[in-house]
């Protein structure tokens, strides 16, 4: 193998000589670099990309064994997020997740997961056959989000639990809070736990010291990174990074093949070699600028009446051990209307998308690609959209609904998702075993996962989110008519 130097990018450097080399393709994809696609496509995406749009040929490597330059780009990925290995994800964070959960435990193995576990985690307790065990986040009622999770909070798991296998934690969340990750890893390791992490929102996390401290340095085991949510990759390109020596790398290789396509696209692998790239050769000058950007807009939004712009002050809770000051978590319930009426206000009338709305808040992703002229076409927008309105003092808890005790698990989660199930009344649930998961947002955190006893106070809670029209994720009927049971 060369030398490899970060200045280099193996993968797509290659894929790029390819496509210049003249060669006649015999070989998938059926558009053969571009010559049969559609004239649109064509037309809109441009023959460069097209011309990369190659499949496992001699010279460009395989993404499941990687021998050459896939496995030369994951190696120079390695070290610049500081890992000992590091591999590409093509179907999104989700996989790496799963594989990460389905390397470290199997079938009854006791893991600790939030409570508000995304979806992939949940699909990855389905998957290996895991027992989860909940570690609850603090949430906070005026802004009806979920915090970090505390270090008393997985001592008092792990010693609930001395047989867990694995502390599974989101580190940063959706809104940029990040726990006391390296004082939970320094507890779980002392007692031979491993710790994985969901830090899909941290891949620019190890490029700047005014973030908060990634995973790979705070000591976890592994982590899965979605680089395309705040670097320069694209849509469904991640990133696995692993250390030490308590995950087995063969198992996690195998896990990896299990939940990854096995026709991955060079299109999304060559920009994730394009934006580790990016990010060893001009990060901190852009993470630099995009860090002054965000603080800038959230003064200029905090100086708007009736506004309220999530910032520092956050870390006196004990849940909150840092900040990353790239999300703007806008809270709009005093301007008198919810997150999700500001949010369609501001697409239709200003044509600016924010990138989640709830009951209480709109959330704006400031990252690397935006620019001045950007952030105050929203700040414009904002000031405009409150002086439309009456300022009014708004209930703190506006929108918000204190959650039902987490319920009993009567069944595995594997077991339930794999039995039949039938819909049911909500008002008829009590007593029986959910078949599915709901979560109202806010806060996003499960009500009921597969598997768990839906109990009166939850059906009672439900009902009420239902009456307030608060938006849920996970079920099949999200108007919560009805709610999928164990038959």
């Amino acid at each position: 193998m060369n030398k490899l130097e970060q200045s280099q990018t193996p993968l797509l450097s290659r894929l790029m000589e390819y496509a210049q080399s003249g060669v006649t393709p015999f070989h998938m994809p059926g558009h053969k670099m571009g010559k049969g696609a559609p004239d649109q496509w064509k037309e809109f995406v441009g023959k460069n990309v097209l011309s990369i749009d190659i499949t496992e040929v001699l010279g460009t490597d395989d993404l499941h064994e990687p021998y050459d330059v896939i496995k030369e780009a994951q190696i120079l990925a390695a070290q610049a997020f500081g890992a000992d290995e590091t591999y590409f994800l093509v179907n999104g964070t989700t996989c790496g997740i799963q594989a990460m959960i389905m390397a470290c435990c199997a079938p009854d193995d006791k893991i600790a997961i939030p409570r508000n576990a995304h979806r992939s985690i949940i699909g990855g307790i389905i998957l290996s056959g895991a027992y989860p065990v909940y570690l609850d986040p603090e949430v906070d009622d005026t802004l009806g989000i979920a915090l970090g999770i505390t270090v008393d909070t997985v001592k008092q798991v792990l010693d609930d639990y001395p047989d867990c296998k694995a502390v599974l934690l989101i580190n940063p969340t959706f809104h940029g809070i990040a726990s006391s990750l390296k004082d939970i890893v320094d507890l779980a390791h002392k007692r031979e736990v491993l710790v994985l992490v969901d830090e899909a929102h941290g891949p620019h996390l190890s490029f700047h010291s005014q973030l908060p401290i990634s995973a790979m340095a705070s000591g976890a085991d592994a982590c899965a990174q979605s680089s395309h949510k705040l670097l320069g990759s694209l849509t469904q390109t991640s990133l696995l990074h692993v250390q030490g020596a308590y995950i087995d790398r063969e198992r996690l290789r195998a896990m990896l093949r299990l939940v990854q396509s096995t026709s991955p696209s060079y299109i999304l692998m060559a920009s994730l070699d394009a934006a580790r790239h990016q990010m060893v050769q001009e990060g901190k000058a852009i993470l630099q600028r995009t860090i002054d950007l965000a603080e800038r807009t959230r003064e200029e939004i905090n100086r708007i009446p009736g506004l309220c712009c999530m910032g520092q002050e956050m870390i006196k809770k004990p849940s909150v051990a840092a900040l990353d000051p790239t999300k703007l978590l806008i809270t709009v319930k005093n301007l008198g209307f919810t997150g999700y009426q500001a949010d369609r206000i501001l697409r239709e009338d200003y044509q600016i998308q924010m990138e989640l709305a709830d009951v209480m808040n709109i959330l704006a992703m400031i990252t690397i690609g935006d620019g001045i002229e950007d952030v105050q076409r929203l700040v414009e927008a904002l000031r405009d959209l409150a002086n439309k309105n009456i300022y009014k003092k708004a209930d703190d808890n506006k929108g918000y609904l204190k959650l039902p005790s987490t319920p009993l698990l009567k069944i595995m989660p594997r077991e339930a998702y794999l039995r039949e199930t039938a819909f049911c009344k909500l008002e008829e649930a009590r007593g029986k075993i959910s078949g599915e998961l709901v979560a109202p947002y806010p806060p996003g955190i499960p009500v009921i996962c597969p598997g768990e006893e839906i109990s009166g106070e939850i059906v009672d809670y439900l009902l009420e989110v239902r009456a307030s029209g608060i938006h849920v994720q996970g079920p099949a009927d999200v108007s919560l008519q009805r709610i999928k049971v164990i038959e």
